[in-house]
This record gives structure tokens, sequence and C-alpha cells, in this order.
């Protein structure tokens, strides 16, 4: 599998007539925010980004020679413990970045950057 970087696109260039297939670095963050936002602890991303419109706030991604260097900042609910909850956001991106995509996550860096107070309790 040849893999080649341009313009923002992560080529992968399969062994088929088909025609080739691009994934934008948008779509990489994308992936990252959306895991992120799946570990139990983790109330959202930094700024409160909605995460229809293109890369997510509190996300951003390099991608060089197919290696993919992750920056989040999220809001951690209170309660939870914050080196836990950051380690299981590391594996969580991790693990969607290399599945999805392919490509090997190298670094993935959580910034804490609020703590979120549920009201009603």
């Amino acid at each position: 599998m040849d893999r080649i970087l341009e313009n923002a696109l992560y080529t992968v260039n399969e062994e088929v007539d088909f025609g080739s297939v691009k994934i934008a670095d948008d779509v990489v963050a994308m992936i990252a925010g959306l895991a992120a936002q799946e570990v139990e602890g983790v109330g959202g991303l930094a700024g409160g980004s909605k995460l229809g419109n293109n890369a997510p706030k509190g996300v951003r991604v390099d991608i060089n020679d197919g290696k993919v260097k992750a920056n989040l900042a999220i809001v951690v609910n209170y309660g939870y413990n914050i080196p836990s909850v950051s380690a299981l956001v590391q594996d969580k991106v991790s693990g969607a970045i290399e599945s999805m995509t392919g490509l090997k996550a190298t670094d993935v860096n959580i910034r804490v950057a609020g703590v979120r107070i549920r009201s009603g309790r």
C-alpha cells in the first residue's frame, strides 16, 4: 500500500484500478473528536464546537509520512479522575484513527481545558 500526502489530503493508493482514496485532515480531526467524546467522563471538547462543520474546535491533527499527531482540548466532568480520563481518551483516539484510516497515531496529546459541573445533582 503506497501513501502520499498532498495538500492536507492523505492519499491511499491501493493496487486496484478503481481510483484513489483521499482522507482530509479535517476527517481525521473529526474522528479524533468523536472518539474522545465517547469516553466516560469527557464533558465535551473545548470551545463547545459542533462536529458538523470541518474540524472540530479543540482538535488539531498533523499528518506526516503516514503518522498522525493529534492535540485535543477536552472538558472533564466533575468527579472523574483527570489522569484516568485522559489516558482513556488517548487510547480511544489512537485506536479510532488507526482502525478507521490506517494511519499510525504516534502522539495523542490531551489538554484539559475545563471541568464541567452538572446541574441538578
